[in-house]
């Protein structure tokens, strides 16, 4: 069934809101998971790189927080809410790179129109931090909390989601894993791909997942972020 993250005294992390209507019963299939022996070398995995990574940029992840405070205000972060393994909704956050509240305007769209009119809405500092792809870094604490992973399929809106399985009734089945910071689709098709091409490359690697291909995603990561630009959301 669909849940909530435990919630926080604070109010950015503990007002979630409710799931779309219908989303319980067409994700519900997710609940019972597919866990595999190798899921908790993934899992030590996440938590190793991503405590890393946070460690070792930290004084930069400061430094991009100031510069985007002065750059267009608070909030330094973008907060959005997102399906996670078995449907349990959770804030997936990033660094701020466009106008405040732009998700409200943005909300109803996706696909080439989505990318177009997120352009639009950019920062001066966002251009730069997403094309380093530093925007991403704050999703790590995320996979140190348990909501994502570094490999696995990146995460949906709650609304979005309702209406992608209805269309593509194996939907829910990337639900059986936790959603990642990168994936498979991630590293071989563009945001232009239909749902359902995306969704062939994520069941993929959740039939398939190993330490091996694993390290093949971020290697593909790393590769397509340095050389070809960058990776679709």
């Amino acid at each position: 069934t669909i849940a909530r993250r435990a919630s926080s005294h604070h109010a950015f992390l503990s007002d979630l809101p409710e799931a779309e209507p219908g989303l319980e019963e067409l994700v519900a299939p997710a609940a019972e998971g597919d866990p595999r022996p190798i899921d908790p070398v993934l899992r030590a995995l996440d938590i190793i790189i991503s405590a890393s990574i946070l460690l070792v940029l930290s004084p930069l992840l400061a430094l991009i927080a100031l510069v985007i405070a002065l750059d267009s205000g608070r909030p330094v972060l973008y907060r959005g809410a997102r399906v996670g393994r078995a449907g349990h909704l959770f804030w997936m956050y990033k660094f701020r790179t466009l106008k405040p509240d732009a998700e409200t305007r943005l909300g109803p769209y996706y696909g080439e129109e989505l990318t177009r009119r997120t352009e639009e809405e950019r920062t001066r500092i966002g251009g730069v931090l997403r094309k380093t792809h530093l925007d991403e870094v704050p999703q790590l604490w995320n996979v140190l909390r348990g909501d994502m992973a570094v490999v696995g399929p990146r995460p949906i809106r709650p609304a979005f989601y309702a209406d992608l399985c209805r269309e593509i009734p194996q939907y829910w089945q990337r639900l059986v894993v936790r959603p990642g910071v990168t994936g498979f689709a991630q590293t071989r098709i563009t945001r232009e791909e239909s749902w359902a091409d995306k969704l062939a490359h994520d069941m993929e690697y959740i039939a398939d997942r190993s330490v091996s291909l694993y390290v093949q995603v971020l290697l593909a990561t790393v590769a397509k972020v340095l050389g070809r630009g960058q990776p679709t959301s």
